[in-house]
């Protein structure tokens, strides 16, 4: 991926109003960048219209194509809403609502059916990480995750530390590699990202870690100065 990816994970934040003004500060300074921007479904609608130069993403979608699935979004209704990428097994739905890895293959299906970019979150706990069972855990989310469809040209990887999501707590750089390079022969080359606490400080450093083609941002993402430091890091790094 020669143009770094940098997208944006919103999580459950945001009204309308502030949606919009988040957003229209990124348009107006994201030029050439290529940024994603995952917003709660709620304000899809409206961000098209503000994010002319940027992409839209959703933060799930259902392993269903449509049907009696209240409270679920369809990858082909995200498609439909002006979305290109969405999320898929992010460490919080895997903990918080216990999405199994077999769930997420058969969400990443309908992503690639629909024509959207999944973003497939694997990751290691603390205490996995203390074990020392960081590769078989990651190399265990990969096999059950990723659909037979997906290549280098249509999926990507997000490598999160579940340890370093919101913890400002940054694995070092041979860790995060070692990871990386341990991906990219699992996956063939699917694009990997790196995801955990990212922000102005760190950004550039993780981008030049080899095999890492961008950056999932959290919570740095809601405050356009510092994503801004964030996506500007690209120009010192490609």
């Amino acid at each position: 991926m020669p143009n770094p990816i940098i997208i944006a994970n919103w999580k459950m934040n945001c009204t309308r109003a502030e949606s919009l003004e988040i957003a229209r500060a990124i348009a107006g300074y994201a030029g050439n960048h290529n940024i994603v921007v995952c917003p709660p479904f709620t304000v899809l609608f409206p961000l098209v219209q503000a994010l002319k130069n940027l992409k839209l993403g959703g933060q799930d979608c259902s392993a269903h194509e449509k049907g009696a699935h209240t409270g679920e979004i369809s990858a082909s209704q995200l498609k439909d809403a002006g979305c290109s990428y969405v999320i898929l097994g992010h460490s919080e739905r895997r903990r918080n609502l216990n999405e199994q890895s077999e769930l997420i293959r058969e969400k990443a299906t309908r992503a690639l059916n629909s024509g959207l970019i999944p973003i497939i979150c694997v990751g290691e706990t603390a205490e996995e990480k203390k074990l020392g069972h960081t590769l078989e855990i990651i190399g265990e989310q990969l096999l059950s995750s990723v659909p037979a469809g997906a290549n280098p040209g249509n999926a990507i990887i997000a490598y999160e530390p579940v340890w370093s999501i919101g913890t400002g707590v940054v694995p070092k750089d041979a860790e995060v590699a070692q990871a990386a390079e341990f991906i990219v022969r699992a996956t063939k080359n699917i694009p990997i990202i790196y995801g955990g606490s990212v922000n102005g400080d760190n950004a550039a450093d993780l981008l030049k870690i080899k095999n890492i083609s961008g950056l999932l941002v959290g919570g740095a993402s809601l405050n356009p100065k510092e994503f801004w430091k964030i996506v500007n890091s690209v120009n010192v790094t490609v």
